[in-house]
């Protein structure tokens, strides 16, 4: 083993650790690799930044672009909107459809998005249908993540395995040629998703200790007591709030600062701010109490009395509850330190988050993926904050801005393109990049507003980890892992071999992004089918299908959207995702090599 070996081994080992425990933003550290390797002279900055003009983060770009034209337009809120008409409150036959245009737009567009539509539309069905939305949620993610693997351009995971094969001196993935493992994973799949899945999930009511029911669904918010308040010179004993008010005093926040627990025996004092949570309907209601008031709208009204306006809203304001998405730019930020409601013109009421017991002010509660707001403002300036791109609204949601004209024009360019691509007309890469054109050529969106949705974080993994594959077959490490593997194989036929591979990945996937897995995985897998004398692509083909499985716990941003509005635990994605897992897994050990044979012809 050489020195530039066991520096590549420990860059890449101290990735993982950073990986895992997402101290530091997953782009970050894919960036601060590629620059150690940089450092250490394992690549040369031309191999390092090779990744970044590669034909795979192009055809990403484009892709991405055109992909968020299209969801801008409205087409995926129509599938929205057509499926709860045609449904009519019939749960099999909703869960379904459901499903099924899941797996549809999944096949050619980012999982992530499409779980970030439908959502909210399966939270208001099934409220309007009194079913456990948990029972529907989870399966949504499932399914947008297995129709992946139908497609080349179903993830940029199989982007990835596909730009790496072709670095490798392999030829790149067509763009329908996981298609038919792909096809049998959903058949085999979306009626797991439908019948076994929702069984497997615990029922709430019967194993959730009586204080997690109660505190199921609630939002923490503040509210001040008023000078006319008769609640003044009272305890909390005395006043009696839960049962007036059914809110749970967590505690209490006097004019000067201090913070006290919410205990039985506390007075309290005219100015105070009691931090409280309860079911949404419950904080409503606080605003047509006599001396009471949600802090946010006190100080949104002090402000407008300041500049001469009145202190009611607006004759549209409207209550929602609101998503944070992946890709929001409020992630991690406070919404004092993003000025929120400056910004947008927006109250937040109250906050949300499942798994966490919240005891801070909600202005200093950093934003978590999957977290929920409850928001009030115009329908003007909702439909602003939604189209930023950091929140999915729920509920109320506003569905209006359906453009036919547009619509069709970018469904039309993006089959147009692609179909150049597959048959060859153009490479996929510049089929990817014209059909980006002209998407901002026709108007069908704007750059500005594409640009500000994009997933640039994914790009920046992407084209950093492209590095991986470089460094270790520039170090000579995958070389010697594969020969490793090779020489323990030789009493194993090629079939374990596959099976560890897919274990292997899958289990770094878990903790990490499907990419970064691919990525270390990859290189490894095609150096031992060099050296064991069989077809690498088959083994590629292994990676690619395994990637994908991000089953097992709620890291995977379509998980983590469902995560909270779920309700769930971490378990219930282990419980339901393990025969997920296995189905993907079986099915790819018994086709993989009859499509792509082991030994070469």
């Amino acid at each position: 083993m050489t020195s530039a070996i066991v520096i590549v081994f420990v860059l890449i080992a101290v990735a993982l650790v950073l990986f895992t425990v997402e101290v530091i933003p997953a782009e970050m550290v894919a960036l601060g690799l590629l620059l150690a390797f940089v450092m250490t002279g394992i690549l040369t900055p031309e191999q390092a930044f090779a990744g970044f003009a590669s034909d795979t983060v192009m055809m990403i770009l484009g892709l991405l672009i055109m992909t968020s034209a299209i969801a801008r337009t409205g087409v995926m809120s129509g599938v929205a909107r057509w499926l709860q008409i045609a449904t009519k409150g019939r749960k099999l036959l909703f869960i379904s459809l459901l499903l099924g245009s899941v797996t549809a737009l999944s096949s050619f567009m980012s999982n992530t998005a499409v779980t970030a539509l439908f959502v909210p539309v399966v939270i208001a069905v099934t409220r309007r249908m009194g079913v456990p939305g948990h029972s529907i949620l989870l399966p949504v993610a499932f399914a947008s993540i297995l129709a992946g693997s139908v497609t080349l351009i179903g993830t940029s995971t199989n982007l990835v395995v596909s730009g790496l094969m072709q670095s490798s001196g392999q030829a790149p993935l067509d763009m329908f040629e996981m298609t038919p493992v792909g096809l049998v994973l959903v058949l085999l799949g979306v009626p797991y998703l439908i019948f076994l899945a929702p069984r497997l999930l615990p029922s709430r009511s019967r194993e959730a200790s009586m204080e997690e029911v109660i505190r199921a669904g609630h939002y923490l918010t503040e509210v001040r007591l008023q000078k006319e308040s008769p609640l003044v010179g009272k305890t909390l004993r005395e006043a009696r709030f839960g049962e007036q008010h059914d809110l749970n005093v967590l505690s209490v926040i006097r004019e000067n600062g201090d913070q006290t627990s919410g205990r039985a025996n506390t007075k309290l004092r005219s100015g105070d701010v009691l931090l409280v949570e309860g079911p949404h309907d419950a904080i409503l209601k606080v605003k047509d109490q006599s001396g009471l008031e949600i802090k946010a709208e006190a100080k949104l009204g002090g402000a407008a009395a300041e500049n001469g306006e009145p202190r009611s809203g607006k004759d549209d304001d409207r209550v929602v509850e609101a998503l944070v998405l992946p890709r929001s730019t409020l992630l991690h930020q406070t919404l004092k330190r993003a000025r929120f409601r400056e910004r947008y013109g927006v109250i937040a009421l109250g906050i949300r988050r499942h798994g966490e017991n919240l005891l801070s002010k909600i202005s200093q509660v950093p934003l978590q993926v999957g977290d929920l707001l409850l928001l009030q403002g115009s329908t003007s300036d909702l439909r602003a904050l939604e189209d930023t791109g950091a929140f999915r609204l729920i509920g109320e949601a506003d569905t209006t801005r359906f453009s036919k004209g547009r619509t069709i024009a970018a469904c039309a360019i993006f089959v147009g393109v692609l179909a150049l691509g597959v048959f060859k007309v153009l490479s996929l890469p510049v089929a990817a990049l014209t059909g980006a054109f002209l998407i901002f050529a026709t108007r069908c969106a704007s750059p500005e507003e594409t640009y500000r949705e994009m997933e640039w974080k994914a790009i920046i993994l992407i084209a950093c980890m492209l590095s991986v594959g470089a460094a270790l077959h520039t170090s000579g490490a995958d070389a010697y892992v594969g020969g490793l593997l090779a020489g323990w194989a030789g009493s194993v036929t090629p079939v374990w071999i596959l099976a560890g591979i897919f274990v292997f990945t899958v289990a770094l996937s878990q903790p990490m992004s499907n990419q970064a897995a691919a990525a270390l995985v990859l290189p490894i897998a095609i150096q031992t089918a060099a050296q064991m004398g069989l077809d690498a692509r088959p083994f590629a083909m292994t990676v690619a299908f395994a990637a994908g499985c991000s089953f097992l716990t709620p890291l995977e941003p379509s998980c983590l959207m469902v995560y909270g509005p779920g309700g769930y635990r971490f378990k219930d994605f282990l419980i339901a995702g393990l025969p997920l897992t296995l189905i993907v897994m079986v099915v790819t050990l018994l086709m993989v090599p009859i499509i792509w044979p082991l030994h070469p012809r």
